[in-house]
């Protein structure tokens, strides 16, 4: 398992790179955004939804999009269940051998300003089978300071785009996830929007603590 997550936490930073290339982003700079003054954190979970006679009548795992990073999950390549929304509706995930499925939380929503967006999904239940899966969570450390990309936001601003998210350490977010985890993630950019202003202060010493220690490191 030691070596399974290592190959893991591997692809995702690699994963990480494709993405600053996409964006126009200097190669690392995602993987420097969740490192904080501790690293980024990993974590693997493994879940197991039985069958359901009357699959109608319970739910696997309700609507949300995750809190953290990017996630990559090797599903069950037998039994189906999980969906994403897309345009309004709800689209199956098949179950595929060999295949790891990617998702995006909504720290990676917040530094590429929206360009990215986090991923709404639900796991249902089925009469048949007892789904299994894997899923390696890559986040920012805890008080990895998360905000917009500067250099995302410039080309936003080009095309009279506003900025929409909010500026807050990771740790903080987390704490607020859980209350509202089930409902839509705007309502969660909004609550950290309005703290703000409260954890300034905060919010400079850990860039002041980042600029020491990249100071350091050179």
């Amino acid at each position: 398992m030691t070596e399974f997550a290592a190959e893991i936490e591997k692809l995702a930073e690699h994963l990480l790179d494709l993405f600053c290339e996409n964006l126009g982003l200097e190669k690392g700079y995602l993987k420097k955004a969740f490192y904080g003054s501790r690293g980024p954190t990993f974590g693997t979970k493994v879940s197991n939804y039985p069958p359901c006679p009357q699959p109608e009548l319970i739910k696997g795992l309700r609507a949300h999009t995750d809190a953290g990073g990017i996630i990559l999950l090797f599903q069950d390549d037998k039994v189906g269940g999980l969906q994403l929304l897309k345009d309004g509706k709800w689209i199956d995930v098949p179950p595929m051998c060999h295949s790891i499925v990617i998702n995006l939380g909504d720290q990676l929503e917040v530094i590429t300003n929206g360009k990215y967006k986090s991923v709404e999904h639900r796991v249902n239940v089925q009469t048949v089978g007892t789904r299994m899966s894997i899923a390696s969570f890559y986040n920012p450390g805890s008080n990895a300071l998360i905000y917009p990309a500067p250099e995302l936001v410039e080309k936003m601003k080009e095309e009279n785009a506003p900025i929409q998210y909010p500026r807050f350490v990771f740790e903080d977010y987390m704490k607020l996830y859980p209350e509202l985890k089930f409902v839509a993630k705007e309502p969660r950019f909004e609550a950290m929007k309005a703290m703000e202003p409260h954890f300034q202060s905060q919010l400079l010493d850990f860039e002041r603590e980042l600029r020491i220690k990249s100071t350091i490191s050179k």
